[in-house]
């Protein structure tokens, strides 16, 4: 989009909202929201509802990896004045509705594993790739009330990788087992490792990831981890 990075001016600053905002209708219009319920000037003046609804339709459109509560209603008292009489009303805005895809569509996740050895590692760090795996995560830790939206932090303490294995094996894994709250970064070193004990023990090949890329947040290496899971648990 060509607007100026900054604008000192309140015109240009409307000016510019108003080119963005133009821009970003025209692409959600091909989608569900065929009349947006915002314009410029209403996310300018600092309307709330506006800006959650507006936030929301951006997510939904490039289906971004969060879970939105649904049917959220907002309710907006209005007040006008008329024939020197204030006059006020409710109005229900409506700021999400039913959420049917979270990250990339579910039926592309095996399509992408199945060939994504035969591409560089350079695909595994591609949206495409990070929403997939969370697809694939979410599926069960979902069952236990857990959720994934950010694979680059989420799984250095080991926890998630713990009640992962867990999960895909079928099995409870004893609290004593491993840290639940992690302060220390012994501590979350000691997850990992178990949680590779765990695998070894279900019979997956040793992760190529060492114990600390994963502890110290390296992305690569904790696509490799979660890529393995899904080539062995695809199916379950």
């Amino acid at each position: 989009i060509e607007v100026p990075e900054v604008s000192q001016s309140e015109e240009g600053q409307k000016q510019k909202l108003h080119t963005v905002i133009e821009t970003v209708n025209r692409i959600i219009a091909q989608g569900q929201y065929e009349k947006a319920k915002w314009n410029a000037d209403m996310i300018h003046n600092k309307d709330t509802v506006a800006i959650v609804q507006l936030l929301v339709a951006i997510a939904m459109h490039f289906r971004a990896p969060v879970r939105f509560p649904e049917y959220v209603n907002a309710q907006v008292l209005v007040v006008q004045k008329k024939d020197n009489q204030i006059r006020s009303r409710y109005m229900t805005e409506q700021l999400t509705t039913t959420q049917l895809e979270l990250g990339v569509k579910v039926w592309n996740v095996h399509y992408l594993f199945d060939t994504v050895s035969c591409f560089s590692d350079r695909l595994l760090i591609s949206n495409f790739a990070l929403y997939s795996l969370l697809a694939f995560c979410n599926k069960h830790l979902n069952k236990i009330n857990l959720e994934v939206t950010d694979l680059e932090n989420q799984f250095q303490d080991g926890v998630y990788l713990v009640l992962l294995m867990g999960l895909l094996e079928g099995y409870f894994v004893p609290l004593y087992s491993f840290y639940l709250q992690v302060v220390t970064y012994e501590q979350k070193a000691h997850n990992v490792t178990f949680a590779y004990q765990l695998m070894y023990e279900a019979g997956l090949q040793r992760p190529r990831a060492r114990v600390q890329d994963i502890v110290n947040g390296d992305l690569k290496s904790t696509l490799r981890i979660l890529h393995s899971l899904f080539t062995r648990y695809k199916h379950v």
